[in-house]
């Protein structure tokens, strides 16, 4: 089986993401000694931002391709998602831009846009500092989790979990209740997987 690993917050340590990736990749780990994981810190080592007029010579091109790739082949995708502004950091919208590719993981035909990115399980370790989740009052202000669900739905991708820990910047207990609840549905979801 192979994984990837994506973390894209800035906080390094401090990273509530960061953790909740790793804990996730630990997880499968347990359930299957032989994975084989590929790791990438998009803040340590980011990628530009996509533009169509890059030269084919450019090493981000190529490197976008090896990325796509990846993905392609991986049967799972971890990926830490903190929210900053109410979205995504642009280092994971960077990393979005080179697997969203018509003709690779999407294609629009007769009948619409059709997915081509089947097959393979996208695990979302979502961070927030205040409280964003559906029936709260600022729920219509996620452009986080819904904008990965929709974009990985519209890849195709139909097993999507996510793992959320919100209010972390509340205090110090809601991080810790936070934190602690992220981490049970973890160890939930490792006895449903095995």
């Amino acid at each position: 089986m192979k994984l990837v690993h994506v973390d894209s917050s800035a906080l390094g340590s401090q990273s509530v993401s960061r953790e909740l990736t790793a804990a996730i990749v630990e997880s499968f780990s347990r359930l299957d000694p032989r994975l084989e994981i590929r790791y990438h810190d998009l803040v340590a080592d980011p990628l530009p931002h996509w533009t169509p007029l890059a030269d084919a010579s450019d090493p981000a091109v190529a490197r976008g391709g090896e990325l796509l790739e990846e993905f392609l082949a991986a049967d799972v995708i971890v990926i830490g998602a903190p929210m900053y502004n109410f979205g995504i950091p642009s280092q994971l919208k960077a990393y979005i831009d080179r697997i969203a590719v018509a003709g690779k993981t999407f294609r629009y035909g007769a009948n619409g846009p059709e997915g081509l990115a089947g097959g393979r399980k996208v695990v979302i370790a979502s961070s927030r500092g205040g409280i964003y989740s559906a029936g709260s009052p600022a729920a219509p202000m996620d452009f986080q989790e819904s904008y990965l669900r929709s974009v990985f739905g519209f890849l195709g991708v139909t097993d999507i979990e996510v793992v959320r820990a919100e209010g972390v910047n509340m205090s110090a207990e809601h991080k810790t209740k936070a934190l602690d609840a992220a981490r049970a549905l973890i160890d939930q979801q490792q006895r449903l997987a095995a």
